[in-house]
């Protein structure tokens, strides 16, 4: 007696995958800003600059596996916040490179574990094979939904312009 699968069955197998990638992506980010205050793109960021201090805005997109405008926003957050320093390189000044600062190092000292980087990590892990069909797949329905027009943004990170809520600390002002 042979098992007939349906296409339906691997839909649904699909669909639920995609939502518990982002069901423990939207967690992991609200435990991050629950405990630190910043975004788990943000903490995403910091720690591809802990892995490679001095990286240019190209290198950490390419890092981040995002679009550059896209990270630009999160470092310009992270900049404003005191968390990352921007400086130009001694070899290159049409170069910028980004660097923790010690704030920085120290949020990353009490930083939870990050579903994004347990995503990217077992993405990883598939062939090339693997990662092309999906890839394909991802994207025809990504066009279906409209949502190639523009790049995209990291995960559960505000548009740029907007910023994201802000916890109030125990002086009573508002932290990111």
């Amino acid at each position: 007696m042979e098992m007939v699968v349906h296409p339906d069955d691997h839909l649904n197998r699909i669909v639920n995958s995609l939502r518990r990638i982002t069901q423990a992506i939207r967690l992991s980010s609200s435990v991050v800003h629950d405990t630190l205050g910043i975004t788990g793109a943000q903490l995403f960021v910091l720690q591809q600059l802990a892995e490679y201090p001095g990286a240019s805005l190209r290198e950490l997109a390419d890092r981040t596996l995002t679009d550059q405008s896209s990270v630009s926003v999160v470092v310009g957050r992270l900049v404003d916040a005191g968390h990352v320093a921007r400086r130009v390189s001694a070899s290159d000044a049409r170069r910028s490179e980004l660097t923790l600062t010690e704030r920085g190092r120290a949020l990353l000292r009490r930083s939870p574990e990050l579903a994004q980087t347990r995503l990217v990590a077992s993405l990883r892990g598939a062939s090339a094979v693997q990662l092309r069909a999906t890839a394909s797949v991802l994207d025809r329905a990504a066009g279906a939904l409209g949502s190639m027009r523009e790049p995209a943004p990291m995960f559960f990170e505000p548009p740029a312009g907007k910023r994201a809520r802000t916890r109030r600390t125990k002086s009573g002002r508002g932290r990111r």
